[in-house]
């Protein structure tokens, strides 16, 4: 019976592993996360059975709570809502661990058999797990717009942090030291005070750095995972935390560099704290709003010979994706060339567009990265900026006094004509001004992005 109960560990693991390599594109994305939870509801049911002493009717209650939320917000949920509900589900996770080594070690305790491994082994997942979930619940409060996205900064706070970190580790030394010799309440100020660095950490980081700290947050919850895995010796909590633990730390890094932004200045630099438009005006604008309307648009793109499509939070919030996908089926009855200028980190979670479109049936092979279509933007007609801002503002590479200065953008503004879909002058997530918007070449089309095109799907028809 334990060898079959280890094989079925195994098939869990080998799923686990075929199913992230499925999600590394988006044509095969749907069918690896199908096999990656294939790969859970294995392990779920091989771990009911290696440990049939808990009560089946609290495994039923929880497996009936757990299918009905899950279902609830898999139909419910709006893709804008997306990097909120990853946040929180990737704050579960982390706490889930932290509750279950904050079990395993005062139940160790109790019965005298911990041993120093399983102490460092239970304290770091408790350290590392209760960050994860205190800044996930951050990260989601931000993101809901529940309070301010900018940075939350007071004095010495990096000071504060330090001192509480420095103050969880002797906790911990003391801890492993004794053998458990200390009481509960010692544990509870260890936890408590890995709650409150989880807050800490997350609060001065805002604006676009927010997708990244998500990755990061999420590599937590992996190294937590893994770390119980090893606490518990169970074999495929180690693999699939070690595996969230790895894909979140390289997604970290790429986004990091996709920003050109270090991961210790996004953790300690509280991005977008400088005040919007600081630096004065770039050069090449002349500071006037050029609009344009509908029936302009339609014209413009009618007899262009090639067009790149730039979408960003504004298109999701719209859920106007549909309506991206006829207008390129429109242009390329025309004969004009449509293709989509997609930004490492547009929206606000790792592949926010590419999902989006996927969803609207847009061809994979549509969608270019910002490395293979910037060089393109110089011999581009026109190029329809939908709802994007900080990933397409010009001051990230001409403006050394702003925020995003030596950020990789989409350079939008080497086309020949940029017609941006906007529902207003409001900065973006950064809360930083965009001059792009004043630039000569720029015409600004005002409206819900999903109404825009609309109309402007209608008039193509008369154009």
């Amino acid at each position: 019976m334990n060898t079959l109960l280890e094989v079925g560990y195994l098939l869990t693991a080998v799923l686990f592993i075929l199913g992230v390599m499925r999600l590394r594109s988006p044509a095969t994305a749907r069918s690896g996360n199908l096999t990656a939870a294939s790969g859970m509801a294995i392990a779920f049911i091989v771990t009911v059975l290696k440990y049939h002493s808990y009560s089946w009717l609290l495994i039923g209650i929880a497996i009936i709570v757990g299918a009905v939320v899950g279902t609830y917000a898999a139909k419910k949920v709006r893709m804008t809502a997306m990097p909120q509900m990853v946040a929180l589900f990737n704050g579960m996770g982390g706490g889930a661990a932290s509750l279950i080594s904050i079990g395993a070690l005062h139940s160790s305790w109790s019965h005298g058999i911990s041993t120093p491994g399983s102490s460092i082994s239970a304290l770091l997942t408790i350290l590392i797990g209760s960050i994860s979930f205190t800044g996930s619940l951050l990260a989601f409060v931000k993101l809901q717009e529940l309070i301010s996205g900018r940075p939350v900064t007071f004095g010495a706070q990096k000071l504060v942090n330090g001192i509480l970190l420095a103050i969880a580790l002797i906790l911990g030394l003391a801890m492993v030291i004794s053998g458990g010799k200390h009481d509960f309440l010692t544990l509870t100020t260890y936890v408590i005070i890995a709650v409150g660095l989880g807050v800490l950490v997350v609060l001065p980081i805002g604006g676009a750095d927010m997708p990244v700290v998500i990755s990061l947050l999420n590599a937590f919850t992996g190294l937590a995972a893994a770390a119980t895995g090893f606490l518990l010796a169970n074999n495929v909590l180690i693999i699939a935390g070690a595996l969230v633990g790895a894909s979140g730390t390289i997604l970290t890094q790429a986004m990091s560099r996709a920003m050109n932004r270090p991961i210790q200045n996004i953790l300690f630099g509280a991005f977008g704290k400088v005040a919007a438009g600081e630096g004065g005006p770039l050069a090449g604008t002349d500071g006037v709003v050029q609009t344009a309307s509908v029936e302009d648009v339609a014209t413009i793109l009618a007899y262009s010979r090639n067009v790149v499509v730039v979408p960003g939070y504004g298109l999701a919030v719209a859920r106007a994706q549909q309506e991206v996908r006829q207008l390129m089926e429109k242009l390329n009855q025309r004969g004009v060339t449509v293709r989509f200028g997609i930004h490492p980190v547009a929206g606000r979670m790792p592949g926010h567009m590419n999902v989006l479109l996927a969803e609207a049936d847009v061809p994979y092979d549509s969608l270019y990265e910002m490395d293979a279509i910037n060089p393109q933007f110089p011999q581009t007609d026109v190029v329809l900026v939908i709802g994007a801002n900080d990933v397409t503002n010009p001051a990230a590479r001409n403006q050394p006094g702003s925020p995003l200065y030596g950020m990789p953008i989409l350079n939008v503004d080497q086309a020949q004509r940029v017609i941006v879909l906007k529902r207003s002058m409001k900065p973006g997530f950064a809360g930083i001004d965009n001059p792009l918007y004043t630039n000569p070449k720029t015409s600004m089309l005002f409206g819900d992005a999903k109404a825009s095109l609309s109309q402007l799907l209608r008039e193509l028809d008369d154009v």
